[in-house]
C-alpha cells in the first residue's frame, strides 16, 4: 500500500504540477518558474511517456504486484493506471489509448515551458 499511495502521489505531481504551472502564469505565482521543479516535473512524464511506448510497465507497478505477491493478496496486470482507471471507471481501454493520452500530455508539459519559462538556474549578478 505504501508503494501504491507513493505512485498515487506521482501520478498527482505530474497532472496537478502541470494544471499548476499553466494557472500560475496568469496567476503570478513564482513558484511555477523554479527550474528544478519544471525539470523534475517534465522528466516524470517524459519517463512515463518512454515507458508506455516502449511497452513497458512501471517500475513502481512490477514492485507493488511483487510485494503484493509476497504478501498473498491478489495481483493485477497491466499498468497502474490501466489498472485503477478501470476500477473507477468499469471499463477497459486498449493501452494505446494511454500511450497516446501519456504523449499528448507530455506535449503539453513541453508547451508549458515555452508559454511558462522556468527561471534560469544560474542567478545573474546586478
Amino acid at each position: 500500500d505504501l508503494v501504491l499511495s507513493l505512485h498515487v502521489l506521482i501520478v498527482v505531481f505530474v497532472v496537478f504540477g502541470l494544471c499548476g504551472i499553466l494557472l500560475g502564469r496568469p496567476f503570478g505565482w513564482s513558484w511555477v518558474r523554479n527550474p528544478i521543479l519544471r525539470v523534475i516535473h517534465l522528466a516524470s512524464i517524459g519517463v512515463v511517456m518512454m515507458q508506455a511506448w516502449a511497452g513497458v510497465v512501471c517500475p513502481l507497478t512490477t514492485l507493488e504486484m511483487w510485494l503484493r505477491h509476497l504478501a498473498g493478496q491478489e495481483t493485477y496486470e497491466g499498468s497502474f493506471i490501466t489498472h485503477w482507471f478501470s476500477a473507477l471507471l468499469y471499463y477497459d481501454l486498449p493501452a494505446w489509448i494511454f500511450t497516446l493520452a501519456y504523449t499528448l500530455f507530455a506535449m503539453l508539459v513541453v508547451f508549458s515551458w515555452y508559454w511558462v519559462r522556468p527561471r534560469s538556474f544560474t542567478r545573474k549578478h546586478r
